[in-house]
């Protein structure tokens, strides 16, 4: 016989006791082993809950408790109000990486309505692309975008991303190294591109070992580290991007809290103008906002 709804919450906060965020993440991998809505959960707590769910839910909890973070386990991360896969292979979406995604939708707005060429740099999950052509098509604006990554099984998770968000008509994805990408496969992408984004690797290596478990451990580091000093990306996009980029091009790419005036001089010396440093809904420096001159 089964467990119920409010015995099995309690059993989960009890095993996830002493890890961050326990509580919530009980919650959460109580809904998605079982199925049930926060309504069943609140208004219903007394039901029985099928013996297979019950050891489903378990199980995740044994996973959290190894400190897997709960998105690699449930399969999928919000972003933006959009649902995207996510799985070992890529980062999991980050509220703060939302500032990049909205100040990039206010400086397009603010533009002329023509069609529009998106490069994602460093694309993962593709999160930042997709969630991007989602809102300009709801808009009405016409915007087709390309992302790249290294890593060919992050891809498919972009992949997967596209065709859950029904893109794929306007989204396409190439494998390589920053710009090199652009280069390969049937259809070279040698247009110049109207906006660049990037959430690139921006950790020090040093670091990355004081990180959370759920960070150093499970996240793929190819995608966390920039180098001794972090900055190692920031000074290859800037000195690729003004030949993939038309004149005039927005380019925004996420920094950590503690790099603005680092990554501010990369592009100025690179020769981007009318640079700005935006911050998160925490109060820290997120994105550094530019121009092709």
């Amino acid at each position: 016989m089964g467990c119920n709804l409010g015995a099995l919450l309690e059993e989960g906060r009890c095993a996830l006791a002493g890890i961050p965020d326990g509580d919530l993440d009980a919650r959460i991998l109580l809904l998605e082993a079982t199925g049930a809505s926060e309504v069943q959960l609140l208004a219903e707590p007394d039901l029985t809950v099928p013996e297979e769910q019950a050891e489903k839910y378990r199980h995740f909890l044994a996973l959290r408790r190894d400190r897997i973070p709960t998105a690699y386990i449930t399969g999928h991360a919000g972003f933006m109000g959009l649902d995207f896969f996510v799985n070992e292979n890529v980062l999991i979406p980050e509220q703060d990486t939302e500032t990049l995604v909205e100040t990039a939708l206010e400086e397009i707005e603010r533009g002329q309505k023509r069609p529009l060429r998106i490069l994602d740099l460093c694309t993962g999950s593709g999160c930042i692309l997709l969630s991007v052509l989602t809102y300009l098509k709801k808009a009405g604006w016409e915007a087709a975008g390309v992302g790249t990554d290294l890593s060919e099984k992050a891809l498919a998770a972009a992949e997967k991303n596209r065709a859950r968000l029904q893109l794929e008509a306007v989204a396409s994805f190439g494998q390589g190294d920053l710009f090199a990408a652009l280069e390969g496969g049937k259809t070279p992408r040698k247009e110049p591109f109207d906006v660049l984004l990037s959430n690139p690797p921006y950790i020090r290596e040093s670091v990355i070992g004081t990180l959370a478990p759920e960070v150093r451990i499970s996240e793929p580091h190819l995608a966390l580290s920039g180098g001794e000093d972090g900055l190692v990306f920031y000074r290859r996009i800037a000195a690729g991007a003004a030949a993939h980029c038309r004149h005039g091009a927005l380019v925004l790419l996420e920094i950590g809290y503690d790099q603005a005036a680092d990554v501010t001089a990369i592009m100025k010396d690179a020769g981007f103008a009318d640079l700005q440093v935006i911050r998160d809904l925490g109060g820290n420096d997120r994105v550094i906002l530019c121009r092709r001159p």
